[in-house]
């Protein structure tokens, strides 16, 4: 098993994406970034291996993203999302084109769960498999979302060249 220092440099970053798909504010994506792995260091020991350390912690931060919701009575349309500046690592090259706050613009317009399914394959550079695991879905169900959305996105520009 990894140290927890090692956790936290191996899966810091895409636990903040998934936040981040979530809450589209940059700083509270942060914030639970942070509170998720208190609380995995204080259960590390409950962790059993039956998921993978990342399906685990992204377990754990949904649940911090809910009970965020609940005390807070907010829903995800709510959030603000000016504040994101992440760099986007494109498959194709029609996202390699754009500037990256057009990109976020347009991911940000798409319903869920196709925007959270962009955000981890784009920015959280996760495989389908890992969403699809994140998510509680089949690896395919990840892939027809994700291939939605480009063309979403990819119908979008073409509208407003």
């Amino acid at each position: 098993m990894e140290t927890v220092e090692e956790i936290y440099q191996n899966y810091s970053q895409r636990v903040y994406v998934f936040l981040l798909s979530k809450t589209n504010s940059h700083e509270l994506a942060e914030e639970l970034t942070q509170e998720t792995f208190f609380y995995a260091v204080n259960a590390i020991d409950k962790f059993k291996g039956n998921s993978s350390v990342l399906t685990w912690l992204c377990g754990i931060a949904k649940n911090l993203w809910l009970k965020y919701l609940r005390d807070n009575k907010l829903n995800e349309d709510i959030l603000d999302f000016e504040n994101v500046s992440q760099t986007i690592s494109a498959e194709d090259e029609v996202f390699i084109q754009w500037e990256n706050t057009e990109v976020l613009k347009l991911i940000h317009r798409l319903d869920e769960p196709i925007r959270e399914v962009m955000y981890l394959r784009l920015i959280g550079e996760l495989s389908f498999y890992q969403i699809g695991e994140i998510m509680g879905k089949k690896e395919n169900w990840a892939r027809v979302n994700f291939y939605r959305g480009k063309k979403r996105i990819i119908e979008e520009m073409n509208k407003n060249e």
